[in-house]
This record gives C-alpha cells, structure tokens and sequence, in this order.
C-alpha cells in the first residue's frame, strides 16, 4: 500500500484499523512518503503503533518511511527511492492541494512525462495510479474542481483512460466536513480501480463524517457521458437531480444552436484603472459588475462601491467594451450553499444614450457575434437560466466556485423559438421562485 504526502499517517492508520477488523489474516507492506521532516517522527510513530497493535493479532506489517517530494521522486530522479518500488495494490490519499503554474518545476517535469496536470492534488492522483498494479485500487480525498471543466480537461481524460470509477462520495456541505481546512472548494472521496472496466458507479453523499443521508448505484455512462468530449464527471447525488436529468434529456439542443455565444466579461478592473469612473459621466460606458445584478435585471448605476463608469476614447478601451444593446449576464462565481448556482440578469440596453457597455470580467456575458441580442430570446433565456431544473441540472457536474462558460455551453437548452415564446410572455424583471419553475415547465412542456 502507498499513502503519498501521508502526512502524520492519519489514512495509513485507518486502513490498518480496518484490516484488523474484517480482515486480519492479510499481511501488509506499507509505503509512506512525505516531505515535511517536521512531520516524519510523528509518522514514523504512528506506522509503529500500527505495527505493534498489528502483531498483537497475528497480523504481519512492514512498513518503509520515505522522505521525499513525491513528484520530483517520480519524474525528475530515475534512482530516485521509488525507482524499484514493486506496483502497489493499493494507493490512498490526501494529497496537498495548491494550484501548479505551468513555468513550475514540477509542471514541466510532469509534462515531460506526458502528465497535465493543474494541481498538487491532480499531480498526486496521476503519479498514484502509475505506481498501481493492474486491477489494483485508489482512494482519494480531493476537492472535487477536478470533475469539470476546461481546466483539468485534459487531466480528466488522461485519468479516466486509465481507471475505472467505483464510487463517488459526497457531502451536503463543505462547513460540516474538512471545514478546519479552509478549502472553498467541494470535497470528495473516489475510489477507482487500475484498468478496470466498472458497468456501475456507487454514488453515496452525507451531511457529515458520521452518517450515510442517500447512496445510489448507477451506470458508468450516467456519470461520464460516451459522447461527451469533455469527459465531466456527473455525480446526481438526489433524486430531484435526477429528475431535472430526465427532464432535461428531451432538450438536445446546445447554446450554438441559438445563434448566440458566451464568453467572460472583458474588462479586468485592475488592469484598467484608468479607465474607471466611479461617478459616471455621459460620455462614458456603462461599467457591470455582478453586484448590479438583482432580481434577474441589471441594475445601473448602483452603489455597489465599484466603479459604474468606463472611460472611453482609445484603442485599449475600444477592446474591452461591446456595442450597447441587450445582453443576459451571468455570475461567474457561486458556492453550493447558495440558492442558486446560476444567476442570470437581462442588460436591457441603456435609453440614455451610451454607445457601449462594459462587462466586468466576474460576469460571463452572452451574445451574438460580440453584439447583443434579441431582446424577447434574452428574457426566455435567463428565466431557463433561473430556474430550478436548471440549477439542479448544473450541480450534478460542476465542482467547484466558479461557473465558466464551458459548463454554460454543456448545458440543454429550448430552440430559440421556444425561448422567444417564453420573453414575449415574461417582464425581466424576476418573479418568484416557484413562478419561474412553473413558467418554464409550462412553456417547454416539462
């Protein structure tokens, strides 16, 4: 067994614990590495209890202590002290989690070995599997960012060739689980098995460390998709997901198929502050941020304590701002605790006169050919956004704070009459909750 970055060997000692218990004739050989050597004596204790509690039972172990940068080790030192390291049968984790940026030493080193790999804890997920025997088995305590999109998606599909996923475990709430640790992102726990094969996920969540609220068995297809070129990791963790799934699936239509697309909002405000007005003047463009939003409209000016002007008159303001017209915005980042993890708002153009508009660079922005659109589809098209089966539908695969305009492209949506239909019928400005839902299940027969 190897536990990389094991730390003070918390997961190494739960594992002995539970081969004691159902399982005691096996003997064990245990492999853990870790760099910090602040933390090697408490380690070295631990796989020492361990050991001795162990013996006491009739149950062999032996164990090795390495002290090591775990990449490096890897893909930097052919004789480094893994090198003859025998394929392991099992590798556990919880690997450092920390963003890698690509002039990094281990991001190159990685990359010469054919790995992608955006995060410690991706770089530890890779490098354990290659240490596994075929057949043998992961498991992991990650955030779950991992499961979508661009970010890690050429990380994805080089991991998901070479494992099959058996299990997914979720939580309610990242306050309940790990809170200590002040990671934003969503925790999970996989397992997945070297080359193998798995026709059935187990999909189990809990509001915490001590009980199991709800656990499914579903295909393997259901949570990677064959025909997805993404390869997200759909994890529909209740059976109202599953629901919005299935109701959804009668709309195969993309966001290319409404003629329009999205992308980030351009304007960077610390790169541009020159540019920014805080009171805004005639001549200037509107400048959005998400806090303008409010109740499915945007709302301009606002005292939101940001800027509400962008300066115009040169060619580095011309780039950062777009045609004035209609536009339906979205949030750039939400949390799994919010009420909703989508928040869209209609820019219902500007009748004082503004020849342009700036988004900020926290909104996505929706549009056509960098201009605006229709004003009825625009309205259609962020109470879709808005609604509940929407919601519902997103949180089955992203995983993490952010809502990028590459999960927006992978979501279903109506033809473009359908969503016309839906605006000439509807004000911008949102109702409630509930009418939302029942005006978009009424309007597209769900």
């Amino acid at each position: 067994m190897l536990d990389p970055g094991a730390g003070a060997g918390i997961l190494t000692a739960a594992l002995v614990a539970r081969v004691l218990d159902v399982a005691p004739e096996l003997s064990l050989e245990l492999v853990a590495v870790e760099t910090d050597a602040a933390l090697i004596p408490h380690l070295g204790g631990t796989l020492e209890e361990c050991r001795r509690t162990a013996t006491a039972t009739g149950t062999q172990i032996q164990y090795q202590i390495v002290q090591a940068d775990f990449i490096e080790s890897l893909t930097s030192m052919p004789d480094g002290p893994l090198s003859s390291a025998a394929p392991f049968d099992l590798t556990i984790m919880n690997p450092p989690y920390g963003k890698l940026a690509a002039s990094s030493v281990h991001r190159r080193a990685l990359a010469r070995n054919g790995l992608v790999c955006p995060n410690l804890y991706a770089a530890f997920l890779a490098l354990g599997v290659s240490m596994l025997k075929r057949g043998g088995q992961v498991v992991a305590i990650t955030p779950r960012s991992f499961t979508n999109g661009p970010y890690f998606g050429e990380f994805r599909r080089k991991f998901l060739s070479a494992v099959a996923l058996n299990d997914i475990h979720t939580y309610a709430s990242r306050s309940r689980v790990f809170a200590e640790s002040g990671v934003l992102q969503e925790t999970v726990i996989i397992r997945a098995t070297k080359g193998g094969n798995a026709r059935k996920v187990r999909l189990s969540m809990s509001a915490d460390h001590r009980s199991l609220s709800a656990e499914r068995l579903v295909s393997a297809e259901e949570v990677v998709h064959p025909e997805d070129p993404h390869k997200f990791i759909r994890i529909v963790g209740s059976n109202e997901e599953q629901t919005a799934i299935d109701a959804l699936g009668e709309m195969p239509g993309r966001l290319g198929d409404l003629g329009i697309s999205v992308s980030t909002g351009r304007v960077v405000d610390f790169r541009a502050r020159r540019h920014l007005l805080k009171d805004p003047t005639p001549e200037c463009a509107p400048l959005v941020y998400p806090g303008n939003c409010v109740g499915g409209v945007v709302i301009w000016p606002r005292d939101i304590r940001k800027p509400q002007g962008f300066r115009l008159g040169d060619d580095l303001a011309a780039r950062q701002v777009v045609p004035n017209g209609t536009y339906v915005v979205v949030k750039r980042f939400s949390t799994k605790e919010e009420r909703r993890r989508i928040v869209a708002a209609v820019w219902d153009g500007d009748a004082r006169g503004h020849p342009a508009v700036a988004f900020e660079n926290h909104l996505n922005v929706f549009h056509q050919a960098g201009a605006g659109i229709d004003r009825d589809l625009a309205v259609g098209l962020s109470y879709w956004l808005n609604s509940t089966l929407i919601d519902r539908f997103f949180r089955t695969f992203s995983g993490h704070t952010q809502v990028n305009v590459a999960d927006i492209r992978a979501l279903p949506f109506p033809s473009p009459i359908q969503l016309v239909s839906l605006g000439q019928r509807c004000q911008p400005q949102l109702p409630g909750q509930a009418e939302i839902d029942s005006m978009v299940t009424t309007a597209f027969g769900l």
